[in-house]
């Protein structure tokens, strides 16, 4: 079993940064790809970004690239996703998940991949 918490939700204004980070615990991170997800009012829960075991495969939407980035630090069991120039149709729940792919360098992008769910950061990006 693993456990997921994320930190670093806040209330910002338009063009602003945050930095989240979802500290995994129960295994070592390094078994699991990660991923961000993202669900506003209303709305389904998207994938944001995602980053596979090692950290050399990423994968981001359209609307964050050149915004947003995914790392991870597996000394620190920690991922992280950095979000630049902010905007208003950011503001969501932001959700860290993992999952253990049959391939190394996979980067799980459905939803349904994911077996486990941290409980959720919000952020608000003020206009």
């Amino acid at each position: 079993q693993v456990q997921l918490v994320e930190s670093g939700g806040g209330v910002v204004q338009a063009g602003g940064s945050l930095r989240l980070s979802c500290a995994v615990s129960g295994r070592t991170s390094t078994r699991y790809a990660m991923g961000w997800f993202r669900q506003a009012p209303g709305k389904e829960r998207d994938l944001v970004a995602a980053i596979n075991l090692s950290g050399g495969g990423t994968y981001y939407i359209d609307s964050v690239k050149g915004r947003f980035t995914i790392s991870r630090d597996n000394a620190k069991n920690t991922v992280y996703l950095q979000m630049n120039s902010l905007k208003p149709e950011d503001t969501a729940v932001y959700y860290c998940a993992a999952t253990r792919p049959v391939y190394t360098r996979t980067v799980p992008k459905g939803r349904n991949e994911y077996d486990y769910w941290g409980q959720g950061t919000q952020v608000t990006v003020s206009s």
